[in-house]
């Protein structure tokens, strides 16, 4: 009863404003932003509207509008962009239908670290003092290297304001979920400073009662960023950068069975500007270290189990900008990325030596066309070194219409984790061998009498493993036929080869098998993305997107076409062989996409609200049938729809409050889904100490 009394109101509310207001202002444009800078794209400042890239940006504004508080809630609204959970409870981010491993995450330029099984847990990430999120859609390995196969974010936080300014927030939802912040800031004529803290803690849910765990667990986490910046002089300038972020988890594994998981993060960036006429350079120092550990007791106190994961990155780089003439620019890099890795189930500490230098050249050879030209090659000693072109370009009809094309290469390197990992299950037998270890570990075990007979013979493992690579297409347009109406479109394809998978490599006495990695050939994710932006007037903002997405394993599509694969519809009954048609796709990849969002902003009451829909269609998890593969015969998660809402009002100049409601429908599946609790509500406000 909730549900509907809110839902009627907000969408009354929206109806008679729209109705009340539209005919006095049906001559407002759309107009385009000039104070949308975007740096991810190109590693300089541009328009956004003026790149020839997939990108987007999502700005302050917006994510104060809908209340979020992690970074997962501002990304799930976002077209073409999907957090996934895995089977740790993190939540990672899928673009144009590749997963999560595939795409470099950045906080002010620099990576993030800590994929533990591949995925980089978003929740990590707090939305209080971020500027913008940059989003580059496509492979963009020539300017970022490893892990930007599939795109890049950039988490672009705040930088204060002249003079001395504060503020602090606090918010409350449901599962006692409570989210605090603290920013402070100062701002002179040569010196900038500025300290923010949030912490975020939650009971967690459970949204099974039947069984022993908790979906979520409790858990409590603290953010704190320092920077620091110095103008030595008009042409030099100094700046730190540094983050740290703790988390502990009480973990409950059974009745009898309990402990603790504690993630720290520490990073600091030291940055040295020097600016002339003609070169703009940047010199960096980045440090990055990522540990966790967490462990398991039972009932009397004695240690079941434990595991530990310390990760560090140390990357310098150098970067110029040689500014040819107002149009024409050419930027030269080049660096290194030191990192290492000690984990538990290691029998070394691996280390990565990469050098790297990469180039573009932005020409404008007419006032309509702009063009980028890219490259850059990534040197590794574990596997092939690896070379990434890349070519866009735009080309502007009138101020009112526009095409653009970018291409490129991407790729992401083996991990650690698939080179030297050395895992037995003690319970259940099984072993998974890193692929460079597979010979050293193999020659154990038959000593030891365990292996029955091997599968794959080991010479296969005398060559390196080779890097997973894609070849991106991404060609849009975007139009503003009417004065208020704006729309968009964009045509992606990725072909991707040699994914990373693994394989029963040998069987053990004891029933069990031995598994290692190896490369696959192609994976394709084609679609199309379309966006519409309506303003009837000063007040409103409407906006609507889909997504239309085909997933597939190209061998897989092969063997469905040559009629070899078939299913049951039942453990007992005949199998019937399949068509090509009835291959669905890859696992945890949606057909259909589609987000609406009306924001509503009433400066003269200092209120404003948002009311935002999402759906997803339906998609598969798991092959139900036992033939490898997703058909149409296999049990899938049902689409749904997901409606959060959410108000805002200016108290005074000091103080605001927010209220919402996230998950308005109260939809949950409990089977499958973990990241939706069901419905959430939620109080916050906000208090300028300035």
């Amino acid at each position: 009863m909730i549900k509907r009394s809110i839902f009627c109101f907000i969408v009354i509310l929206l109806s008679k404003s729209i109705m009340s207001q539209s005919v006095l202002s049906q001559n407002d444009s759309i107009k385009n932003n000039l104070d949308e800078i975007i740096i991810t794209a190109t590693k300089t400042k541009r328009i956004l509207s003026s790149i020839p890239l997939n990108a987007s940006i999502i700005k302050k504004e917006e994510i104060e509008r809908t209340s979020a508080t992690r970074l997962t809630d501002v990304i799930n609204e976002e077209l073409g962009l999907m957090t996934v959970s895995d089977f740790g409870g993190g939540e990672g981010i899928q673009i144009q239908g590749l997963d999560s491993e595939y795409t470099l995450v950045l906080i002010d330029n620099q990576p993030l670290i800590g994929r533990s099984a591949g995925t980089l847990d978003l929740n990590r990430i707090s939305v209080g003092n971020i500027k913008q999120i940059e989003i580059v859609r496509g492979a963009s390995s020539s300017l970022y290297g490893n892990e930007a196969l599939a795109g890049v974010i950039n988490i672009i936080t705040e930088e204060p304001a002249n003079g001395f300014n504060a503020d602090i927030s606090g918010s409350y939802e449901t599962h006692n979920t409570i989210d605090n912040n603290f920013s402070l800031g100062y701002k002179s004529q040569k010196f900038t400073s500025s300290l923010f803290v949030n912490t975020f803690s939650s009971d967690g849910y459970d949204l099974d009662e039947t069984d022993e765990l908790n979906t979520v667990n409790e858990f409590k986490n603290i953010t704190t960023q320092l920077k620091l910046g110095y103008d030595l002089n008009d042409k030099f300038t100094i700046s730190i950068n540094s983050r740290y972020y703790n988390q502990i988890i009480d973990n409950i594994a059974s009745i009898t069975l309990s402990g603790e998981t504690n993630i720290s993060e520490k990073n600091i960036n030291l940055k040295m500007n020097h600016k002339t006429k003609k070169f703009n350079t940047d010199l960096e120092i980045y440090f990055n270290s990522f540990y966790g550990d967490e462990f398991l007791d039972d009932q009397n106190g004695n240690r079941f189990s434990e595991s530990f994961y310390d990760q560090t990155l140390i990357k310098p780089e150098i970067k110029s900008i040689y500014e040819i003439s107002d149009k024409n620019n050419i930027i030269v890099g080049i660096g290194n990325r030191y990192e290492s890795l000690d984990r538990t189930y290691f029998d070394i500490k691996p280390k990565q030596n990469s050098p790297f230098i990469y180039f573009q050249y932005d020409y404008r050879p007419l006032e309509k066309i702009n063009l980028l030209f890219g490259g850059r090659y990534d040197k590794f000693d574990e596997y092939k070194s690896q070379i990434s072109p890349k070519f866009s370009g735009i080309f502007e009809f009138d101020d009112n219409n526009l095409v653009k094309i970018s291409t490129g290469y991407g790729f992401k390197a083996p991990d650690f984790r698939q080179l030297y990992f050395n895992f037995s299950n003690s319970t259940i037998g099984y072993s998974v061998i890193g692929y460079n270890v597979v010979n050293d570990v193999m020659s154990q075990l038959i000593d030891e009498g365990q292996i029955l007979n091997i599968v794959v013979p080991l010479e296969e493992f005398d060559n390196s493993l080779s890097p997973e690579s894609s070849f991106s297409v991404n060609i849009g347009f975007e139009t503003s036929f009417l004065k208020n109406f704006k729309f968009s479109g964009n045509f992606f394809n990725n072909s991707t080869r040699n994914l990373i998978d693994y394989r029963v490599i040998a069987n053990k006495t004891n029933g069990q098998n031995v598994f290692s990695y190896y490369n696959i050939n192609e994976v394709s994710t084609y679609g199309v993305e379309i966006e519409t932006k309506y303003k009837p007037n000063n007040n409103f903002k409407i906006s609507l997107g889909y997504q239309l997405l085909y997933a597939y394993d190209l061998d897989a599509r092969k063997a469905f076409d040559n009629g070899e694969v078939f299913a049951r519809l039942t453990p007992v009954s005949s199998a019937f062989r399949l068509k090509k048609s009835d291959y669905f796709g890859l696992y945890n990849r949606s057909r259909h996409m589609a987000i609406f969002k009306i924001n509503y902003n009433n400066l003269e009451n200092k209120f404003n609200s948002s009311l935002r829909l999402r759906y997803r269609s339906k998609y598969g998890l798991y092959d139900s049938n036992s033939n490898n593969y997703l058909d149409k015969y296999d049990e899938f998660v049902n689409g749904y729809f997901t409606a959060n809402v959410s108000l805002n009002k200016l108290i005074n100049q000091r103080i605001s409050l927010s209220a919402g409601i996230e998950n308005i429908f109260n939809y949950f599946d409990r089977q499958n889904i973990s990241n939706l609790s069901g419905r959430i509500y939620f109080l916050r406000a906000k208090y300028n100490l300035k």
